[in-house]
C-alpha cells in the first residue's frame, strides 16, 4: 500500500518536536526550513513514483534493507540529520506515517517563526498588485508573516477564498449568493411581507 496523506496527530507532533529540536540546536531557522524542504521533497518524490511510494509505507520490507536502500538514494542528495530521520522512522516502522509528521514539522516550523501559509482561491489569475494587497491585509489581521499559495477556481463567479490551515474564509460571490438564498429561504416571506406593509402604508 503506497504513503497516504494525513492530517498531523499526535504521535506525528511528537516526532516533529524532535527533529525541530535538534534542527533548531544544529543550524537554527535556516536548516529547520531546510529539512522541512527536503521532507517534502520525498514526500513529492512519493507521489509521483507509486513505487517509492509503497518502498516507504511497506511493513513487510526488512528495515534494515530499506535502510540501505534509503543510503544509496539519499546520501548526498539531502542533510544528514534529514537522512538520519528517515532512517529512525524506518527503524521504527514509521515511514508510513511520513505524511503526517512531515505535516506536523510544517505547523511547527510556521508557528515557531512565526509564519503562516495561506491559500488563496481566485475565478481568475490573480494579478501580482492585488496579491501583494491581499498579503499585507492577512499580515495585518494574522500579525504574522504571511506566504500566501494563490490558487485559481474556475467553479467561483468572483471574489475570494482564503484558506489558513483547517479554516475556510469564503468570499465569494457564489458563497454570498448562498447566504442571500438561506435567508431568504428562513426569512425571505417575513421579510417581503414587512417591507409590502411599509409600501403600503407610506402610500395611504
Amino acid at each position: 500500500m503506497p504513503l497516504v496523506d494525513a492530517q498531523p496527530d499526535a504521535l506525528a507532533r511528537v516526532y516533529a518536536t524532535s527533529l525541530l529540536e535538534l534542527a533548531e540546536d544544529a543550524g537554527g531557522r535556516d536548516l529547520a526550513e531546510e529539512i522541512l524542504g527536503e521532507l517534502e521533497d520525498v514526500l513529492e518524490l512519493a507521489r509521483a513514483d507509486e513505487n517509492f511510494s509503497e518502498f516507504l509505507a511497506s511493513r513487510v520490507l526488512p528495515h534494515a534493507q530499506r535502510a540501505d536502500s534509503l543510503k544509496k538514494i539519499l546520501k548526498g542528495r539531502c542533510r544528514d540529520l534529514t537522512l538520519d530521520f528517515l532512517l529512525l522512522l524506518n527503524e521504527k516502522q514509521r515511514l508510513g506515517h511520513l505524511p503526517a509528521i512531515a505535516a506536523s514539522f510544517d505547523q511547527l516550523v510556521q508557528e515557531r517563526f512565526g509564519r503562516v501559509e495561506v491559500d488563496v482561491f481566485t475565478a481568475q489569475p490573480i494579478g501580482s498588485a492585488e496579491l501583494s494587497q491581499v498579503k499585507a491585509r492577512l499580515q495585518s489581521a494574522l500579525a504574522k508573516e504571511v506566504i500566501i499559495h494563490p490558487y485559481t477556481d474556475t467553479a467561483m463567479i468572483g471574489g475570494i477564498k482564503v484558506r489558513v490551515g483547517d479554516q475556510l474564509i469564503d468570499g465569494s460571490i457564489s458563497a454570498q449568493l448562498r447566504q442571500l438564498r438561506q435567508r431568504l429561504q428562513q426569512h425571505g416571506s417575513a421579510e417581503l411581507r414587512s417591507r409590502f406593509g411599509r409600501i403600503i402604508d407610506n402610500a395611504d
